[in-house]
């Protein structure tokens, strides 16, 4: 009688831990048979923007192929969001285990610099997959404008962005290494008020941070050319010698809107991949692996994913590496500089 009460006993106890096992939460590993389950949440952005849909489309790849390419099972959703100043501070409180966000936020979420959202909270298990594709910085003048450069702002009226926003901070970082920023006259706009103010008259330079060609300017550009003005290497080598490393460089093509005439150097941010610390080293490294086996998914949804690849990935990367993507990228012949692991 004891021994099979003893084995009913074990029975039992073995039935609890497996069903233990098969019960989970997003960032949470299960198992289920052999293969091992990780459930992610991803943050993106609003669904009229560019992080939605790429978001949704690498939460679908995480679920279609991680099993059968990775032997990890990658249960991922992707929601809409703030963009990256909520994105990071979800990654923070645990809401959510991956993210898109612009680089230059990343940055100030880890350091707990610049922002007021981080000043006091910086986001410290914030660590780097990739940098996907560039988010342009664009000073938008009319085309028969007399501002040639940026040092021509100086006594104009620039709408440098909304209130608190990256785009506004930019523009001050930027306009300070030009030695204007004191001397021009600074609105606060949002970048539909802007361009709209901008036809009218009403301002005479707007600065706009996002993909290119941006549809608000484009769709002034129609009736009122534009021209983008020329920001050169000189600007860049100074913001990143005072530790802005986010800024990366960029041609616009001439026709990129209408009113150009020229191709137009300018800068960028990146928007990066993002994920928590507390991810597992191999589900991350199937994370990243899976990004770059199935880009041209991700470029059938929309155009800026074309600029996705690996050669580019670290490319304007503003905090650590997660270990699981330095494994890929080391496996793949890449060097990993020092500032970027963790």
């Amino acid at each position: 009688m004891k021994r099979l009460m003893s084995i009913g006993l074990v029975a039992v106890l073995i039935f609890a831990v497996v069903m233990a096992g098969c019960v989970g939460s997003s960032g949470e590993t299960t198992t289920s048979g052999p293969t091992e389950t990780y459930s992610i949440t991803i943050y993106t952005g609003s669904t009229s923007g560019v992080y939605y849909p790429l978001g949704s489309t690498y939460a679908n790849i995480l679920q279609k192929y991680s099993k059968d390419e990775t032997g990890i099972q990658i249960d991922a959703k992707a929601v809409t969001s703030g963009a990256s100043v909520s994105n990071a501070q979800a990654i923070g409180d645990g809401r959510a285990q991956a993210a898109i966000m612009q680089n230059d936020v990343a940055y100030y979420a880890y350091n707990g610099v610049i922002l007021d959202a981080f000043k006091d909270n910086a986001v410290k298990n914030l660590r780097g997959i990739a940098a996907l594709y560039p988010e342009t910085i664009q000073f938008v003048v009319k085309a028969d404008s007399d501002i040639k450069s940026l040092e021509d702002l100086a006594g104009k009226k620039v709408a440098v962005g909304a209130a608190g926003s990256g785009t506004a901070v930019a523009a001050q970082q930027i306009l300070e290494a030009a030695g204007v920023w004191d001397k021009i006259d600074p609105v606060w706009l949002s970048f539909t008020e802007a361009t709209q103010q901008l036809k009218l008259g009403q301002i005479d330079a707007a600065v706009i941070v996002s993909g290119a060609p941006t549809p608000a300017v484009d769709q002034i550009a129609v009736q009122t050319p534009v021209r983008i003005i020329p920001i050169g290497d000189d600007i860049l080598q100074k913001l990143h010698d005072k530790g802005y490393i986010f800024y990366v460089s960029q041609t616009l093509p001439k026709d990129t809107y209408n009113g150009m005439t020229e191709d137009t150097p300018t800068l960028a941010v990146k928007a990066v991949l993002v994920v928590s610390a507390d991810v597992p080293d191999d589900v991350v490294y199937a994370m990243t692996k899976l990004l770059f086996l199935h880009i041209d998914e991700l470029r059938q949804v929309h155009a800026k994913a074309q600029y996705i690849s690996l050669d580019t990935a670290l490319d304007g990367m503003s905090i650590p590496l997660h270990p699981g993507a330095i494994k890929y990228y080391e496996e793949q012949g890449k060097t990993i500089p020092d500032e970027l692991k963790p």
